[in-house]
């Protein structure tokens, strides 16, 4: 025995080093028997079996993502095309939107399932792996459900569109747009309010556009010692001047409402078209204001009389 063969032996044990290698063995033939097809291959011959699975799985992946661009592309060009024959057609925006939201929704999942299946994946496990999931996304997105029912609802019987000034929530404003489950409306102080479709299939709705003509309001003080009849023949003259006031069949009113501690209450009321609403509300605050102190008229304030003895 030489010296080297003394030191290995010192170093490592003859015992240790032939467990080491049946500890190896047995490792080697439990990775062999859970590779199944490497089994009884040599080095080489793993190698390129091995080479091959991952060039058809990267293969399959490239068409994944080919299919995932092209997919997308058709989407987006489809999009496109619906616009353009909803515009050539006077679609309602409203059903327009809706469509393409849905159509944009079924060409996606459509698209993920074939990218799914082109990557080896069973359909039908993906699918029994949805079913089986369905109770509890369904629990989950009862509201959105809903609301995507109340879309349907809406329009279905129209009770408002696009364009329209409605009242609803709690909110008042013009529809901006109505898409799968909600509607979202512009408010008057510039504010973009988004209403779940379900709330508004499921409560009352307050469409001032549908007729076409809207009543507007407003409530004047004069004082006790003003007449009363000067008053309501100065407001009528005010309003007989202006165009956009509609006067057939529906003539401006004016008429006592309430006799306050200080002041005589009137209330004046006029029709105008739906979308001058509010145009004419604020100019005719000014034009009342101005134009009774030139008739003689005063606006009341509360007085306190003070007797001293």
């Amino acid at each position: 025995m030489n010296i080297l063969q003394i030191a290995i032996d010192k170093i490592l044990p003859t015992e240790n080093l032939t467990a080491a290698v049946n500890d190896s063995t047995s490792f080697l033939e439990n990775m062999a028997d859970s590779l199944g097809p490497l089994k009884g291959k040599t080095g080489m011959e793993i190698v390129s079996i091995l080479g091959e699975h991952f060039i058809t799985f990267g293969l399959k992946v490239l068409a994944a993502l080919a299919i995932y661009a092209v997919g997308a592309w058709i989407i987006k060009k489809t999009k496109k095309l619906l616009k353009r024959v909803f515009v050539k057609k006077n679609t309602d925006p409203s059903l327009a939107g809706f469509i393409l939201s849905l159509v944009n929704v079924v060409m996606v999942v459509l698209m993920i399932v074939i990218v799914v299946s082109t990557l080896g994946i069973n359909t039908t496990s993906f699918a029994a792996i949805l079913a089986s999931g369905g109770l509890a996304i369904g629990m989950a997105m009862s509201g959105t459900l809903q609301n995507f029912a109340g879309g349907i609802m809406i329009l279905a019987f129209k009770p408002f569109g696009v364009g329209d000034y409605i009242a609803a929530g709690g909110y008042e404003g013009t529809v901006h747009s109505i898409t799968i489950t909600s509607t979202k409306l512009h408010t008057i102080d510039g504010k973009l309010v988004i209403i779940p479709n379900g709330t508004l299939s499921n409560s009352s709705v307050d469409n001032f556009t549908a007729i076409g003509t809207r009543r507007v309001e407003w409530k004047v003080s004069i004082s006790y010692g003003d007449d009363f009849e000067k008053a309501k023949q100065a407001i009528l003259e005010l309003f007989a001047e202006d165009s956009r006031i509609i006067i057939k069949d529906k003539p401006v009113v004016c008429y006592l409402n309430k006799m306050n501690e200080s002041s005589v209450d009137l209330v004046v009321r006029a029709y105008v078209s739906s979308d001058l609403c509010w145009d004419v509300y604020y100019e005719y605050n000014e034009k009342i204001y101005t134009y009774l102190p030139n008739k003689g008229l005063h606006f009341p304030f509360p007085h306190i009389v003070v007797k001293h003895d």
